[in-house]
């Protein structure tokens, strides 16, 4: 069996259909997706039908990102969120205009049942976005750090990439773990657009809402798949480009 991390889609189910098809991904694998399955291309209802649909037939891992969230309050409150709304809320909104209630309520129980994090028997970490506790995740005061935070991967990138974790420098809330696989912030704004390490950890955003491709990566050997640019599969849209 294969431990397959898939990084944000942003509604971009197209793309999710080729990089699985790609990797060859099956029921025998074990599919961990790191969030963000909605806001910015089209097919958000699609996306999270297609991701239910999976969850019956593979093993899946869902985790929670901040846009999903996000989304979910929207869906409870019915409310106009301008921020949201330029951020890729506005295609989410024009996608869930088309659902009837059935739908909806189906997608507000995956919402509400996405996690914030996984832990796997091999001490690898999986997490939307990052946590600031030194003791490890257990010990996080506020459960949206796991999908809003930005600082863990700063401070991966800006130390060695091959720092020993013997050395002092080493971040403390790092030794808790082998390895931690993010998404949330794209490799894209360093110049990248394939998965990336930074000491143990792995981002696995590869610009999928932007100009980038979506990917897996296989958590044993590393082996990489990727769609093409999700852009192209999407013509005539912009997906957050706009922003």
């Amino acid at each position: 069996m294969r431990t397959l991390v898939i990084g944000d889609i942003h509604g971009g189910l197209r793309a999710l259909e080729q990089v699985m098809d790609r990797a060859g991904a099956s029921p025998r694998d074990h599919l961990i997706f790191l969030g963000d399955y909605v806001d910015g291309w089209s097919e958000a209802v699609e996306t999270v039908n297609f991701l239910i649909r999976l969850g019956n037939t593979h093993q899946c891992t869902f985790l929670k990102g901040n846009h999903d969230e996000l989304c979910m309050d929207w869906l409870l409150e019915a409310k106009d969120r301008p921020l949201w709304f330029q951020h890729g809320g506005k295609t989410t909104v024009a996608s869930y205009a088309k659902a009837d209630s059935a739908t909806k309520k189906r997608h507000m129980v995956f919402y509400q049942n996405l996690e914030n994090y996984y832990l796997d028997e091999g001490n690898r970490l999986f997490l939307h976005a990052g946590f600031t506790n030194l003791k490890g995740v257990a010990y996080e005061y506020f459960s949206k750090t796991f999908y809003w935070d930005r600082t863990l991967w700063e401070l991966a990138l800006s130390l060695d990439p091959d720092l020993p974790k013997t050395d002092a420098r080493y971040p403390k809330r790092l030794l808790h773990y082998k390895e931690v696989y993010i998404g949330h912030t794209p490799v894209t704004r360093i110049g990248k657009t394939t998965p990336q390490r930074a000491v143990n950890v792995w981002n696995v955003d590869t610009g999928a809402a932007f100009k980038g491709p979506l990917s897996i990566i296989d958590v044993e050997s590393k082996e990489v798949w990727q769609s093409d640019p999700v852009f192209s599969l999407y013509p005539g849209e912009n997906g957050r480009n706009q922003n």
